[in-house]
């Protein structure tokens, strides 16, 4: 074979890689109002970045007529490329090649970008779209997920990993997602669930629908599978990228830094923000977006434990992580969910250096029998263990309520909080005024001919003693009341302040989160 004949020969394999499985099943793919493996890379990556490996690889298997189904590639692109001039690593499964389906070939693939990343400190991202696993190569397939959970695991709080749901994800294929860090889904085309609606009906005789199973909207509300969601993969492809401008490339990097103008940093609207109404709620975005560089935040499981709001954003050009009670929603009060769903995000931001910046206004724990008997004793320990062990700079604002058990986890100095600042209309207690008053002048308000009264009374002077940051401030525990409208400046100053931070937890193979 002379040159001209090679260089054809390679021409037409890669025309065949690039065909997928055809442009019949292509077309039903966009007919699903879905993209192709290869167009959504191509979207997700800089323009002419993109870098193939394994385009020629096939599956080795003879078994139920898979020898008449050999597609270069084997359902799945691989390879690098950069956003905004960064380097990732990508994998995006073909569902027009056999499904998607995983097995040996494929999964080889797969663990070879992990391996890149992992050795070159790069994020990760995966976009899904798979019938699961390829049956016909029975237990190898089997062994191929379980060859990417270890590196998953492998790869946690080392480099991001990034889950895109972008069709199908059903069986032992849901645990790669749930093992990374940060999981997209697509309303109406994807979903994701361990057994399928025919089993659950089998088993529990539950009529219900693929969506309601495990569709976007159920796992970003109810289960807080999903962190993100997006009406069509146009936009869950551009959210991604923009996930990934918030984040290091590694756990040995700073996140990336923008450049940033300074200005009047003066937010004068916080100084009216909190109601006259110690009971009236408020949204907790409004103190957070006046604190943050405009128009910087991305919210982070917006619609999972709403009592509680988690996400991105940057003051002066770099990267924070923002945790804050919600008053808007159950009054802000502490529950399994909302610690589960904080406790994780701490830790991520703790794991890639990016600081954390905490807003309190928190009534305590949520109480009730479903709490107790579900752990929240456990769960609440979560958020308490994740702080505890965070090293990464630390700021906490209290702008109202601060009460109880819930004052200790949400970041105070005693678990390590490196500044804390109250607010003028902070309150920080055992507990309210009210319920302090009944218990501690129990027998007196019994004796007084006006027991409301008496009761009022001794609400105030509790309210007068201990509701107020004064008490904490006058023993180290908060370290500067500040005006509202100085909040920002303070912040900026601080994080300023600690940017080299050095702090480092004693020898040990790992702790033991309560799980």
């Amino acid at each position: 074979m002379n040159n001209a004949e090679a260089l054809r020969e390679l021409d037409s394999k890669i025309e065949l890689a690039l065909q997928g499985g055809g442009a019949e099943r292509i077309a039903g793919q966009h007919k699903k109002g879905k993209l192709t493996a290869r167009e959504r890379v191509q979207l997700l990556l800089d323009e002419g970045s993109f870098q193939e490996i394994g385009q020629l690889v096939t599956h080795r298997s003879t078994n139920f007529g898979l020898e008449e189904q050999v597609f270069l590639g084997d359902g799945v692109v691989t390879g690098f490329g950069n956003i905004d001039g960064r380097l990732v690593y990508v994998f995006s499964q073909d569902f027009t090649v056999l499904g998607g389906s995983l097995a040996e070939a494929h999964a080889e693939k797969i663990g070879r970008i992990m391996d890149l990343a992992l050795q070159n400190g790069a994020p990760v991202i995966g976009m899904n779209d798979s019938g699961g696993a390829r049956i016909q190569e029975g237990v190898v397939s089997l062994g191929g997920y379980a060859d990417i959970f270890f590196r998953n695991v492998r790869s946690s709080g080392v480099v991001p990993q990034l889950s895109a749901i972008l069709g199908p994800c059903a069986g032992g294929a849901v645990y790669s997602p749930a093992l990374t860090d940060f999981v997209m889904m697509v309303e109406g085309t994807s979903y994701m669930f361990v057994t399928g609606p025919n089993v659950v009906k089998t088993v529990t005789h539950e009529e219900v629908t693929a969506e309601e199973l495990g569709g976007a909207n159920t796992h970003a509300s109810k289960s807080g599978v999903a962190h993100f969601t997006a009406p069509n993969e146009l936009v869950a492809i551009r959210e991604l990228r923009r996930l990934v401008s918030y984040l290091p490339s590694n756990c040995e990097e700073e996140p990336p830094a923008l450049g940033y103008e300074p200005s009047d940093e003066s937010r004068p609207e916080l100084d009216s923000i909190i109601p006259e109404n110690a009971n009236t709620p408020y949204d907790i975005r409004q103190v957070m977006n006046a604190v943050i560089d405009p128009d910087s935040s991305m919210e982070v499981h917006a619609d999972y434990a709403r009592n509680i709001v988690v996400g991105f954003a940057r003051i002066e050009g770099r990267t924070v992580g923002c945790v804050a009670n919600q008053p808007a929603v159950l009054a802000g009060v502490l529950d399994i969910d909302a610690s589960i769903k904080a406790a994780r995000f701490v830790r991520f931001c703790d794991a890639f250096n990016i600081p954390l910046l905490v807003f309190v206004d928190v009534p305590g724990f949520l109480p009730g029998t479903e709490q107790e008997w579900r752990g929240i004793i456990d769960h609440g320990a979560k958020l308490l263990y994740a702080f505890c062990e965070a090293t990464v700079p630390r700021i906490t604002v209290i702008t109202r309520k601060a009460y109880g058990g819930a004052y200790d986890v949400m970041n105070s100095k005693h678990i390590g909080c490196d500044m804390n600042y109250a607010w003028p209309t902070a309150e920080i207690a055992v507990m309210g005024a009210k319920g302090a008053a009944e218990i501690i002048f129990k027998n007196e308000i019994a004796r007084a001919t006006d027991k409301d009264a008496k009761w009022k009374e001794k609400e105030a002077e509790y309210k007068q003693q201990f509701t107020n940051p004064y008490e904490a401030a006058a023993r180290g525990y908060v370290d500067e009341v500040i005006r509202p409208s100085d909040t920002r400046i303070k912040v900026i100053q601080a994080l300023r302040m600690l940017r080299n931070k050095v702090d480092k937890l004693p020898k040990k193979k790992h702790g033991n989160i309560p799980l």
